[in-house]
């Protein structure tokens, strides 16, 4: 991870941002002319202040259907809540209709927690901030670069075969799913051999990558069986 981009390196500092008084039906031909799906809103001194997204653009649109809720319901509803909900709908402003529950990653983060926020969160790209001002974005296209950029791995060198079975052993009883596998390692000049049975394919193609990742390691040869899982259960 020391040697990792961070997201300083990978962001991309042109953002566009709109200010918080910007109308909706601007922000909406914004988002169109420059292709994007979502914008930050700045105040004047460059705080970051929240997001318009397509999204809120969109569930405002779908309010326009909303009906009054029933005097019962209307009872269990969070008046806060529902304020809010009034208030992103059919405001006419950026600050009316923004998320305030915002994503953002600081400058220091490295690449493999950039990917890892993106997947946890299941969005496309996050801020960057620092004290508050938003420093850039990065998207998933930016972390492309950080896997160019990712140094190779560590020259084989003489390893004894010994070494690496043990390597491999030791991971796959890390790993549930691998030690899921009714498998025998086997190595010989450096070359691992899977011999036994397995419940599917990804278990084979798991452990091939997993043996890759094993230092000294010239090549795998995966030369297990799947059995179907009621088979293999009974097994």
């Amino acid at each position: 991870m020391m040697n990792e981009p961070r997201a300083r390196h990978l962001m991309t500092t042109d953002v566009v941002t709109i200010p918080p008084d910007m109308p909706v039906a601007d922000i909406a031909r914004l988002l169109g002319d420059h292709a994007i799906s979502a914008v930050p809103v700045v105040g004047e001194y460059g705080e970051l202040l929240g997001l318009v997204t397509e999204a809120d653009l969109v569930c405002r649109l779908a309010a326009r259907l909303d009906q009054p809720p029933s005097w019962l319901a209307s009872f269990f509803v969070s008046p806060a809540r529902a304020a809010e909900r009034y208030a992103r709908t059919h405001g006419f402003t950026a600050e009316d209709i923004m998320t305030t529950d915002i994503v953002a990653v600081p400058p220091n983060m490295p690449a493999s927690e950039i990917a890892a926020t993106l997947e946890r969160h299941g969005i496309r790209r996050v801020l960057v901030v620092e004290w508050d001002r938003l420093q850039g974005v990065v998207s998933r296209r930016d972390l492309l670069r950080a896997i160019d950029d990712a140094p190779p791995g560590p020259a084989i060198g003489d390893v004894s075969d010994d070494r690496i079975r043990r390597a491999v052993i030791a991971t796959m009883h890390r790993l549930r799913w691998a030690a899921s596998a009714q498998a025998v390692v086997e190595v010989h000049d450096g070359v691992v051999e899977f011999h036994g049975i397995t419940p599917d394919r990804s278990i084979q193609r798991g452990l091939r990558v997993l043996a890759e990742q094993v230092h000294g390691v010239k090549g795998v040869a995966d030369r297990t069986v799947i059995l179907p899982p009621d088979l293999y259960s009974a097994g």
